[in-house]
């Protein structure tokens, strides 16, 4: 759900782990969804609502029914039957999209994995006929992996044109740091000399260097914790 921004929220760290935890790796949500989740009630729940494995088992069974339906078809069912089922009391749909993308990913036919938010806000919109909720799903799928292959091609493009310019320096790390800053969105320091290993003075003498020239720009404006990415 675009947990994106440049922000030293512990919490939301943490969130971002959680994701990538339950999209990589361990039991699916179909069979287990509170294990998946590794979700409780919150304790702030009133002691008379229905206990999350109760609402969970609603939701499983309904998924259950859809067993023949496409990894892709029922990713976009258990997302929009997600509230239905009373397990957004938080008002986070995070639970819910990253079940979705773990749902079809499973089977290996589905999808790998696709950004939908990249699509725009479209495809995980709420309302209207069950059709129209498909159709909205299935086009953000198809924008946001066009914008993902746009990104790549950019990315791409930018190495070109970063090893091209950074052709007459000595050393190894100018090739490994344009290295690191292809594959990662936001890089810092730290990091950088983890990934290079070159030295710090090394890593920001060159970030300063591919920065005055157009090639990389500082997103925190900073001067500490500093992250630089590409300058399309």
């Amino acid at each position: 759900m675009r947990s994106s921004g440049l922000q030293d929220d512990a919490a939301a760290l943490a969130r971002v782990g959680w994701a990538v935890r339950r999209l990589t790796g361990g039991p699916g949500p179909e069979v287990d969804l509170s294990a998946f989740l590794d979700r409780r009630d919150p304790e702030t729940m009133a002691d008379e609502a229905e206990p999350f494995a109760d609402r969970a088992g609603g939701w499983l069974d309904l998924m259950a029914q859809a067993a023949v339906l496409h990894p892709i078809t029922r990713a976009c069912m258990g997302f929009h039957l997600w509230s239905l089922a009373g397990l957004g009391q938080r008002g986070d749909r995070m639970e819910a999209a990253v079940t979705a993308a773990r749902i079809a990913a499973s089977e290996g036919k589905g999808a790998v994995f696709s950004p939908l938010a990249m699509g725009g806000a479209g495809g995980l919109r709420a309302g209207g006929s069950p059709d129209d909720r498909f159709a909205r799903w299935l086009d953000g799928m198809e924008t946001a992996g066009l914008t993902a292959m746009r990104h790549l091609d950019d990315i791409e493009a930018w190495s070109a044109r970063a090893e091209a310019a950074m052709s007459p320096l000595s050393g190894r790390t100018p090739p490994a740091l344009c290295a690191v800053l292809t594959e990662w969105p936001l890089v810092s320091a730290p990091m950088a000399e983890a990934l290079t290993g070159a030295s710090r003075a090394a890593v920001q003498r060159n970030l300063a260097w591919m920065e005055a020239r157009g090639l990389v720009r500082e997103m925190t404006g900073q001067g500490r914790y500093r992250m630089w990415r590409v300058a399309n």
